[in-house]
């Protein structure tokens, strides 16, 4: 047993949910934190436009104003859950909350493109709430009001898009590009006061040595990697400088993964990842998160595309904000119908559902976008598909690890999502600027057909992974870690009826 399960297992226990005001304030509390988080993260996508007209940038440039904010989610995710998991969990949220607030000023000011960048890049920072949220309610709230909190809050990220969109557009076009982000302050200052006044302490936890060495690594890496597909199509795919960027990048990716297995406390604990079942959500996460922003960008981006184009609608930022809020609202009620597949089939029939029917919204997009109302069906639908997928994700990986590792597991799971959300929305800009003309600024119309079809191969190879990895796992005979598992009504993995929470160390995992 490692050095973190030791001391995992000497700790006193944590105090009983103590009941009154504030215990009954934290869900709506910490739920309320997650959707900022989400809101505010997501801020960029229907502002591209806007962002390249106004600050005098390619569309490929103003496309950065969303996937920095990704990177630095992607990076100061599994920082924050490691530090999250010890005694300073409330400071953590608490100064996330700040830096969040202050990057959404930033970005509010008038300050021109650069400045902008640097608060969507401080505003990232917020995405690393949503798994310590999460660790929040598993460990301070009742166990039946716990799995009613994870299950919102596993979808939180998924919610807020739509829901924000819809708000940022209408402040946009009343008052301007950077009415949205002085919202996203306000906001951010009340989640900063209501986590002051109802977040638990954690002092009890042990404290938890932070792997500085590790996080510069991973994010230097991300890093690298982005910036590869970002600017892929302007440097040439085959141009050595892309083609020795690429290589660093993935050298720096090997010495993390190194670095993390021999490390006394890692950043991320990938010994975890062994296990079948968070080995499935990660790999699924990275994946979905790529099918998922893909389609997010390429609608908001051909909604908004003038009519002279020969395509697109025209469409002001609210009407595009109103196109993801059927995405929203279906991600919540699919949330609540994967529990119903989990009864009536099976646990595994869970994921690959899900992305089955979030690969159906990308093919409707591919070959129906000649109205707008085809646009809300397609996001309704896709909101079905990544909502049963990601609300099912978080709560197998409770399921499936220490208690003392929740918040760095599902901080990695995050991170690969985050991973996966900047890949898709820098490959969607890359496959249109190879489809966009020299010396024009808007792509062809194929353009978003070769996006689309991408997406649905992207897709495809989602749905292959949550199949057979664990069919090739139970073939082999290991643990059905998997079906020990269900999802309740509030969409959350688990225990098993009538038997104890298992707490798997790395002696049982395969």
């Amino acid at each position: 047993m490692d050095a973190a399960h030791s001391r995992g297992a000497g700790t006193t226990s944590p105090p009983s949910p103590t009941p009154g005001r504030r215990t009954r304030a934290l869900t709506p509390v910490l739920v309320f934190i997650g959707m900022v988080a989400a809101m505010v993260s997501s801020l960029g996508a229907p502002l591209v436009p806007r962002i390249a007209a106004v600050d005098h940038v390619s569309p490929v440039a103003a496309q950065w104003s969303l996937t920095i904010a990704l990177l630095v989610g992607a990076v100061a995710t599994p920082t924050m859950g490691r530090l999250g998991d010890g005694p300073h969990r409330r400071t953590v949220v608490l100064t996330a909350i700040a830096v969040v607030g202050a990057g959404s000023v930033l970005a509010a000011l008038p300050l021109g493109f650069g400045p902008l960048l640097t608060g969507r890049a401080l505003q990232g920072v917020g995405l690393g709430l949503i798994p310590l949220t999460i660790a929040t309610a598993r460990e301070s709230l009742p166990p039946d009001r716990s799995r009613s909190a994870v299950a919102v809050l596993s979808i939180a990220l998924v919610a807020g898009v739509g829901l924000g969109y819809p708000v940022t557009g209408l402040l946009t076009q009343l008052f301007g590009l950077h009415a949205g982000f002085w919202l996203a302050a306000g906001i951010s200052a009340v989640a900063l006061a209501a986590a002051a006044l109802v977040l638990p302490s954690t002092r009890h936890l042990p404290r938890q040595p932070l792997d500085v060495f590790g996080a510069v690594l991973l994010g230097v890496a991300l890093a690298g990697v982005l910036l590869v597909l970002g600017e892929g199509e302007s440097w040439g795919w085959t141009s050595p400088r892309l083609l020795g960027l690429t290589v660093a990048s993935v050298v720096l990716l090997a010495w993390w993964t190194v670095h993390e297995l021999r490390c006394p406390h890692p950043l991320v604990d990938l010994r975890l990842v062994r296990h079948p079942v968070v080995l499935t959500a990660d790999l699924t996460g990275i994946i979905a998160g790529v099918g998922m922003y893909v389609l997010i960008s390429l609608v908001t981006r051909y909604a908004q595309t003038p009519t002279s184009a020969g395509y697109g609608f025209g469409a002001s930022v609210l009407v595009t904000g109103l196109i993801l809020l059927p995405f929203s609202a279906a991600s919540v009620v699919s949330s609540k119908l994967a529990a119903v597949l989990a009864r009536r089939v099976s646990t595994r029939a869970v994921l690959p559902v899900g992305c089955a029917v979030s690969l159906l919204a990308m093919a409707a997009f591919g070959s129906a976008r000649g109205s707008l109302w085809e646009l809300f069906v397609a996001m309704a639908i896709a909101g079905l598909g990544v909502g049963c997928t990601f609300a099912a994700m978080p709560g197998l990986i409770v399921q499936s690890v220490p208690a003392h590792e929740t918040g760095s597991a599902i901080s990695f799971n995050q991170v690969l999502r985050c991973v996966g959300y900047s890949a898709g929305s820098a490959l969607s800009a890359t496959v249109l600027q190879a489809h966009t003309a020299p010396g024009e600024t808007l792509p062809s119309a194929g353009g978003y057909g070769t996006a689309a079809l991408l997406g649905c191969g992207v897709w495809l190879v989602t749905i292959v992974v949550t199949v057979v990895l664990p069919a090739r796992h139970r073939a082999a005979g290991g643990p059905r870690a998997a079906e020990q598992a269900f999802l309740t009504d509030d969409g959350l993995a688990s225990p098993a009826a009538g038997s104890a929470r298992p707490v798997p160390d790395e002696r049982r995992l395969p």
